[in-house]
């Protein structure tokens, strides 16, 4: 019984998919055909058109795994902490005083290898 369940679902999101892609490709081609409208109705048009097929897209196996993933990172998200304003400048102060050694070691190194390749050439 289990089985028969699962290919029907199967089938069903096969058959959501289908709609979310035709969605997405009426989108598509109702942009470009009604390119001489204005931006911003277009925009909204496409706009509703996403919203449609992801809320479609969400009804499937896959939908509903990407949205709890979706879900999931933004837990993640509140547990990170943030460094202050403080040790943001610091660090980039440090950052900018490595980059500026390091741009004048290769300065040096360029000009001791031209100047030894030089020599040699001639």
């Amino acid at each position: 019984m289990a089985e028969k369940t699962e290919n029907e679902n199967t089938s069903l999101d096969l058959i959501k998919w289908i709609i979310v892609v035709a969605i997405v490709a009426a989108g598509v081609y109702a942009n470009s055909y009604y390119s001489a409208e204005s931006l911003l109705i277009r925009t909204i048009g496409l706009l509703v058109a996403a919203g449609i097929a992801g809320w479609i897209a969400a009804q499937t196996a896959r939908g509903r795994a990407f949205v709890n993933l979706c879900l999931d990172a933004r837990v993640e998200i509140r547990k990170v902490v943030w460094p202050s304003r403080q040790e943001t400048t610091q660090t980039t102060i440090v950052v900018l005083i490595v980059i500026f050694i390091v741009a004048l070691v290769l300065m040096f190194l360029d000009w001791g290898l031209n100047g030894i390749v030089s020599s040699i050439i001639g």
